[in-house]
Parts: C-alpha cells; structure tokens; sequence
C-alpha cells in the first residue's frame, strides 16, 4: 500500500499558515501571471459577444491588474485552509479513507477562497472582453457568478487535489523516496489538466454568467439555465468553447504552481523553526 508522509512531521503544525501562506501567494501570482494569456483567448472564445468582438487576439494581458492583486490572498487562503483541514483530520482516520479528507480540504478550501475569486474574475473577465462597466460594477454585481464559480471549483479541486496526491504517492513509492519539487509539478499539472477538460462546461457558463448583462434577471444567471441555452444556442461544441486554450493554459500554470508551492515550501520547512 502506498504510505502518505505525516504533514504535521513535515511542515509542523505550527508553520502551516506562514508556510501554505508564502508557498499559496507566490505560486499563485506566477502561475496566473504566465498563463493570462491563453485565460484571456480562452474567455473570448467563450464570450457570447464572440471571440473577435470580445478582442480577438489583441491586449492579451488586459485585465491583468486586478488578478495580480487577488492571486495571493486567493492562493494562500486555498492552501491554508487545505493543509490545515489535512493536518487536523489525516491523524485521526485509516490511510486508505485519506482521499475523502483530501476531497473535503479541497471543497472547503475552494470556497473560502471563491470569496476573493469571484470578484476578481468578475472584474478581470469583463476586461479581457473589452467590456467597459468593469471599473464601476456595485458589489452585488461583483458577485455574480459566485455559485457558478463554485459549482465549477468544486469538482475541478475534487478532481484536482486527490490526483495530485495520489500521483505523488503512486511515483513516491516507484522512486522510494519523496517527490521531488519538479516531480510534484508534473504530477500538479497533469492532475490540473483532467481537471481542466472535465468541467470546461461549467466554466463556459460561469464564464458566460460573469459577462451578462447586470440587469439579466436572476433566472438567467442559474447555471443550469446558462448550460442549457448554450446547448440549445450552440450544441455540443458550445459547451467546450474554449477547451484547447483552456487545457493548454491549466497544463502550464498547474506545473507552474504546483512546482513554485512545493519548491517554496520545501525552503520553508527547511528555514522556519518547527
């Protein structure tokens, strides 16, 4: 059977939050940072404005500001609030049910840190569509999308993180030592790019929900409504708009940030106290 390294022997306890803290920012500003472009093409491809009257192939990097600012605190409170939940429960349960605390830290830490997402994506993505009410949105509308977002998150972390982990665990028992920061990101980045072809429906709704019209009514921002009239407007393929800059953006970023965190935690372990 594949054994799983204690996290708290590892990081300790007490480092979790400065360490998830640094690791989560810095891995996440890079890795949306490299990957903004093909996040832009890919909300212009999914944009029900379409692609060329969204922006086409022009300012790839428009709507960057905001993300830059929400990528850390975005990050850092995902992996604060996963590696504690993983901290506080993986001692008390059998190895082999594991996988359901990594689902749970997963689901919990997506919504804690949809309450930053949402609004920068909001924001971000009526930017990347050349939509000009992005700088004087009210808060409520900043919001919109927020349960898209996390019906999307959701089973994109629930897929993600017990991958990765069991990626991990599957090459630590191959290689019989741990993985290596570099070894993590490419067990990161092909978690994070099944993840990402599995729920591209779901983004292509929220994504949509994101670029309506502020006074749609609230019928139409249900992303079962959202799903079903792309389907109906655009068949099959409408669904998977986007789907190739999608996938190909979360490949590199997943390896990105997956080997930016565990390379970053790695010297954190190694410099904090325990």
């Amino acid at each position: 059977m594949l054994q799983e390294s204690n996290p708290t022997a590892t990081t300790g306890a007490k480092n979790v939050f400065v360490t998830s803290l640094i690791s989560g920012a810095l891995a996440g500003t890079m890795c949306d940072f490299i990957s903004f472009p093909l996040d832009t093409l890919k909300t212009r491809l999914q944009s029900q404005h379409g692609f060329l009257k969204s922006g086409g192939f022009r300012q790839l990097y428009k709507g960057l500001g905001p993300v830059m600012i929400g990528s850390a605190p975005s990050a850092s409170l995902f992996f604060i609030t996963y590696e504690t939940l993983k901290i506080m429960f993986q001692p008390q349960i059998p190895e082999q049910y594991h996988v359901f605390i990594h689902m749970t830290a997963a689901s919990v830490g997506e919504m804690v840190a949809c309450l930053i997402r949402v609004p920068v994506e909001v924001v971000k993505q009526r930017r990347q569509a050349f939509l000009s009410d992005a700088h004087k949105l009210p808060l409520r509308a900043l919001y919109r999308g927020y349960g898209s977002t996390v019906i999307r998150d959701l089973p994109f972390g629930l897929i993600q993180m017990p991958l990765w982990e069991y990626f991990k665990l599957y090459w630590k028992k191959h290689v019989k030592r741990e993985c290596t920061p570099m070894e993590g990101a490419i067990c990161g980045s092909t978690s994070v790019a099944i993840s990402a072809a599995l729920t591209t429906p779901l983004d292509v709704a929220k994504t949509r929900i994101m670029l309506s019209n502020v006074t749609v009514g609230k019928d139409e921002i249900k992303i079962s409504a959202m799903l079903s009239k792309i389907y109906h407007d655009h068949g099959f393929k409408g669904l998977f708009a986007g789907f190739v800059p999608r996938v190909c953006g979360f490949t590199i970023s997943g390896f990105v940030f997956f080997g930016v965190y565990e390379k970053v935690k790695e010297i954190c372990t190694a410099v904090l106290p325990p």
